[in-house]
């Protein structure tokens, strides 16, 4: 959740004045006000909805949903000459992917300048995973020659002034001595080489995701014109992420220009056209248990700033280029209940007869977890979806298609099912790899696999991984948590000594019940450790909880 914070007398210019009903009917669209002063407005955003996190894009959508229902669209100009960014090869390793655009005919000031600042910092902070998963970068078009290139070169060789800072310093050393560079450095650690934008003169932009140039990437309040740029590791995030900028820059008075974003391919960039999603009447009145006609909806989605066409005789949304939580059917019908008002629904006690009880399941699962627990383990939860680096590259194991379940037009990276949870912890360690030692958690969950005797192809299996990671973390400390738990849980079971592509050979058990396979135990080998950053010796147990 992200805290607004908008000037109340320009917030009240633009939809009205902030009475009791109006302050009702702004949380109610499901962003609920914290506070209100003689001053200020704070409304609460959350995760699901970053295009409200600007004056901008708020205003856009409170007012349909108050005032002026409809989708609203905005015109892309065509790139003029040398309106190109050019990903060379080399920044493939670091940070593959840019989206572009150019921004003409702004008029800022003090207060613009701040709400443009605020737009990348609370983006940067939440959409981007505080500048992991993207970062994003302003400049004044009047200070740069185009075109562009987006490329990596060794640190030691980068040299520019970065923004507020007295003099030119090389790449390594912004990471050391500027104070943004100290913040967000622990993302390029590692890397042999840093991401750069240069311009067609050879100028520094910027060193993403950590600093502009002071020179090429400040904006004042003489700028009119400027070059936006949003590096990362997944395009659609990218995209979306741009779309949000512009479209509120377009709504300060700006005219967006496309540009050509050279790759393997050449894109245009940004695409604001509405995404398009084939939806059911019947789905929707089901779900919410309402009658709702057609022209209700289209007009219940229009106060959502959703549009509404009909194509080969069926409903279609119509999703605007800056929204990222519409991802399936479902979602529009939340939007459809945001505005039909969720006072207007009447609870109604279903009309049957039940005796509840707690899940055999969850008993068994919530045991589990207090027991280990009780041994000072911390548990965690990720998620179903991963990526095949993830699941398979990074822990040393090779894969089939036929393994692979694979989710059909994945909105995001990950966009295979998990078929293990010992991916899953590894990649835990790796991202916490700065926190404090031992490391010592657990995991109750689901995986997948693929089955061919069932009608969906596809078997799911409840599994428990344990893993240890600290500086004396071996395999005898590891079955010892083991010889507990199945102690407490009455259960008695071998170990064969066996091999897998994880584990260490001769440092690797395999786990059976009454003669049947159910795990495996083993400390993990140094290439997965050395692949995943992980720097201390690692411990792991996954076993099938189905079997107790």
């Amino acid at each position: 959740m992200t805290i607004l914070t908008l000037n109340k007398k320009q917030l009240e210019s633009k939809i009205g004045k902030m009475t009791e009903d109006l302050q009702n009917k702004i949380s109610m669209f499901g962003t609920p006000i914290e506070e209100v002063t003689d001053n200020e407005v704070s409304i609460e955003v959350f995760p699901n909805r970053p295009d409200l996190l600007s004056f901008q894009g708020f205003v856009r959508a409170i007012t349909a949903f108050l005032k002026k229902p409809g989708l609203k669209t905005y015109k892309v100009e065509k790139p003029q000459k040398d309106y190109q960014v050019t990903i060379e090869n080399s920044v493939k390793k670091v940070r593959p992917f840019t989206a572009c655009a150019i921004i003409k005919g702004l008029k800022f000031d003090e207060e613009k300048i701040k709400e443009v600042v605020e737009i990348q910092e609370k983006l940067h902070g939440s959409y981007g995973r505080n500048r992991k998963k993207l970062a994003v970068g302003v400049y004044p078009l009047e200070e740069i020659t185009l075109p562009i290139k987006f490329l990596a070169l060794k640190p030691e060789s980068i040299r520019f002034q970065p923004l507020e800072f007295p003099r030119e310093i090389n790449g390594r050393q912004i990471l050391s001595q500027h104070p943004t560079g100290r913040e967000y450095g622990h993302l390029l650690e590692g890397a042999d080489i840093y991401p750069i934008f240069i311009d067609g003169a050879g100028e520094v932009l910027s060193m993403p995701p950590i600093i502009n140039s002071h020179k090429t990437g400040k904006i004042n309040e003489k700028t009119k014109d400027i070059f936006i740029e949003c590096s990362g590791f997944h395009k659609e995030y990218l995209k979306k992420t741009l779309n949000m900028i512009v479209t509120a820059l377009a709504d300060m008075g700006g005219k967006i220009y496309a540009m050509e974003v050279i790759d393997k391919t050449k894109e245009i960039s940004p695409q604001l056209s509405p995404e398009k999603m084939p939806f059911s009447i019947e789905y929707i009145n089901k779900n919410l248990g309402l009658d709702l006609k057609e022209k209700e909806i289209k007009s219940l989605l229009a106060k959502m700033g959703i549009g509404y066409v009909k194509e080969k005789n069926k409903p279609t949304a119509l999703i605007p280029a800056y929204r990222t939580d519409i991802l399936h059917e479902v979602d529009l019908v939340e939007e459809v209940a945001i505005a039909y008002g969720y006072d207007k629904f009447d609870p109604i006690i279903p009309k049957i007869s039940t005796i509840g009880q707690e899940d055999p399941e969850s008993i068994k699962k919530r045991k589990i977890a207090q027991i280990l627990a009780g041994l000072g383990l911390q548990e965690i939860s990720t998620y179903h979806l991963s990526t095949k680096e993830k699941q398979f590259k990074k822990i040393n194991k090779d894969y089939k298609s036929a393994d692979i379940i694979e989710v059909i037009d994945s909105k995001t990276e990950n966009n295979i099912l998990r078929n293990s949870l010992l991916a899953n912890s590894i990649q835990i360690l790796s991202e916490n790899s700065d926190a404090s030692y031992p490391q010592k958690i657990f995991e109750l969950g689901r995986i997948f696999f693929t089955d061919n005797k069932t009608e969906t192809g596809v078997e799911e299996s409840e599994n428990l991984c344990i893993t240890l990671c600290h500086e004396k973390a071996n395999f005898t400390e590891l079955k010892q948590i083991l010889d507990y738990l199945m102690r407490m849980l009455d259960k008695k079971y071998e170990m064969k000594e066996t091999s897998h592509p994880s584990f260490i050979e001769g440092r690797c058990g395999k786990i059976s019940i009454d003669n049947k396979d159910i795990g495996i135990i083993g400390e993990i080998k140094p290439i997965v450790l050395k692949n995943n950053k992980i720097k201390m010796p690692t411990a792991s147990i996954e076993i099938k909880i189905n079997a107790f």
